[in-house]
Order: structure tokens, then C-alpha cells, then sequence
């Protein structure tokens, strides 16, 4: 079989896995599938910048809550249906993301990395600022009747978990597809080797900024849907703690690998929610764990299992 064929067999072998656990799994642990497949959408737009096409960035948060808050806002105070609202968090989210990019493309290397924080932040205290309409670190509930697709109710299990299953698997398949392509190709060349890349004849600057407006728009499409689904806009998903998390994520799982982001994401949620159950110190139990993933698969989860077991992993 052809290591395309096995990356198909692959992805699809998720999807197909994560649909059989919803129906399989107890309630508890069903219910949570939808949350996790909406911040591995996050951890996947992220992993095309870092683990792709070598840019850490530290303000990926600010994406994810111009998707939130594009969403949440036109659908509270304008009374948007839920497509149109869904639709404008993603714009506002790709928008932003073209703005920055532009801007903070013109550095490199730590320069990037704390241009992109800085940007952030900025984002986060507009949030606070106009906290007449964002109702600042409080956050707002997005009202049923805005969570609503016809007489689909988004606010039951079920509607929720298709609805966060539908958007991962298009994300999923699509950003897969993106990677396998001759654009995903240049983008790992210029990780590999930017100077030999322009030497080559392609434009590195103009495939890191489609990169960024990409990443930003797939990560205004997790926001979007967080707020979709949950119902919970709040400021604390534009601070720099939602702009690390993704990076956790990703360097768990694997850097540059496409199922990286779910393995990452999936390992995070539950040890942190088994430690919190009996210690306050959660997040250092999972930063231990960081530490020891670093030492001994230093590639991330999946990327050890690319290096030991299947060369062809995407």
C-alpha cells in the first residue's frame, strides 16, 4: 500500500474510531469528545505554523477569540442566525490573522515569537476595554435561541458531539490534504531550510503569510464553535494561558504530524482532569509530564511512533 493510501486509511480510521466511542463510551466520557475535537481543531491550526512551517507563535489565542467573539457577539447583540454568525467569527479571525502576519513576518526567530505575544495581549486588553459589549473577564452565555439551526438544538449531547464532529473531521481531512499538497510540501521545505527554499525559486514570505491567514482562520473556526457549542464567551480564551496551551498540545502529540493535535489534546484533557481530581497542583503534574515527553520523545507522541514504527505518518 502507498503511503498516501495509508495516510487516507488513517485519517479515516479516526473519524471512524472517534464516532464508534461516542456511541460506545459512557456519558461522561462521550460528552467530552465534542470539547476535545473542538480544541484539537485550535491544536491543528497551530501545528501548521509550528509544526509545519517552523513559526512558534505565542498569540494564537487572539485567533481563536476573534472567532469566539465574532461569533458570540453577532449572534447576541445582532440576533444572527447561527451560519452567518459561525461564518463572520472565522472571517474576523482570518482578517486578524492577515493583519498580523503581514506585520510580524517582517522578523524572525525570537523577534517573531514576541511580536506575535505582543500582539495577544493587545487583543486581550481590547476585550477588556470594550467590556461594555464583551462583558470583559465575566464573559457572556450565548442565548439558546441563538444556538439553534433550525429546529436542531446545538445545547443537547448529541447535536453537539455531530456538530464538533463534523467541523474536526473537515478540518481534519482538509488541513491532511493541504499537507499532502505542493503548497503543505513548500511549507515543510521552508522549516527545513528557508534560504534553499528562496534559492529554489519559491516565495517563502508569501507561503508563511497564507500559512498564518490559514492557521488563523482554522483556529477561528475552534473558537467559533466553542462558543457555538458551549455557550461561554469570556476573556480568559484571549489571554496568553490559551495561546501556551496549544503548543503543549502540539509538541505532546507531535510537531508536523496531522493526528499530533487530537493525540496531544486527548492526553492534556484527561491528565489533567484525573489529577485535578485529587490535587489543586494539576497543571505541574502536567508540566512534569511535558518535561518527561520532552526527554525521552522529545518528537511527541506520534512523532516517536513516526521514527520507531511507521515512516509514512503524516
Amino acid at each position: 500500500m502507498k503511503d498516501a493510501a495509508k495516510s487516507n486509511a488513517l485519517h479515516f480510521g479516526v473519524l471512524a474510531t472517534l464516532l464508534v466511542l461516542f456511541f460506545v463510551l459512557p456519558p461522561y466520557h462521550a460528552g467530552n469528545l465534542s470539547r476535545i475535537m473542538v480544541l484539537a481543531i485550535y491544536a491543528m491550526g497551530f501545528n501548521l505554523v509550528f509544526g509545519y512551517t517552523g513559526l512558534l507563535s505565542l498569540g494564537h489565542a487572539m485567533f481563536f477569540a476573534a472567532g469566539m467573539y465574532g461569533f458570540g457577539l453577532t449572534a447576541n447583540l445582532a440576533g444572527w442566525p447561527v451560519v452567518p454568525a459561525f461564518a463572520t467569527g472565522i472571517v474576523c479571525a482570518a482578517a486578524l490573522a492577515a493583519v498580523v502576519a503581514a506585520l510580524a513576518l517582517r522578523t524572525a526567530g525570537v523577534s517573531f515569537m514576541i511580536v506575535t505575544l505582543m500582539f495577544a495581549q493587545t487583543a486581550y486588553l481590547v476585550v477588556l476595554y470594550f467590556g461594555e459589549y464583551t462583558r470583559g473577564d465575566e464573559g457572556f452565555v450565548v442565548q439558546k435561541a441563538a444556538r439553534m439551526i433550525g429546529e436542531i438544538d446545538l445545547t443537547t449531547d448529541t447535536a453537539r458531539f455531530f456538530a464538533a464532529y463534523i467541523l474536526f473531521a473537515i478540518c481534519f481531512l482538509g488541513l491532511a490534504r493541504v499537507i499532502q499538497s505542493r503548497f503543505g510540501r513548500t511549507l515543510v521545505a521552508i522549516r527545513e531550510n528557508e534560504e534553499r527554499t528562496r534559492m529554489l525559486g519559491y516565495d517563502a514570505q508569501r507561503h508563511k503569510l497564507y500559512a498564518m491567514i490559514l492557521s488563523g482562520a482554522v483556529s477561528g473556526v475552534a473558537g467559533a464553535a466553542y462558543a457555538m457549542l458551549f455557550g461561554y464567551v469570556g476573556a480568559t480564551f484571549a489571554s496568553v494561558q490559551y495561546s501556551i496551551f496549544p503548543l503543549l498540545w502540539v509538541l505532546l502529540g507531535g510537531a508536523g504530524t496531522t493526528i499530533g493535535p487530537l493525540i496531544g489534546v486527548l492526553f492534556m484533557f484527561y491528565l489533567i482532569d484525573f489529577s485535578s481530581s485529587f490535587t489543586n497542583a494539576y497543571m505541574l503534574i502536567a508540566g512534569v509530564a511535558l518535561v518527561l515527553l520532552t526527554l525521552f520523545a522529545p518528537h511527541g507522541l506520534a512523532g516517536l511512533v513516526r521514527r520507531k514504527v511507521f515512516a509514512w505518518l503524516p
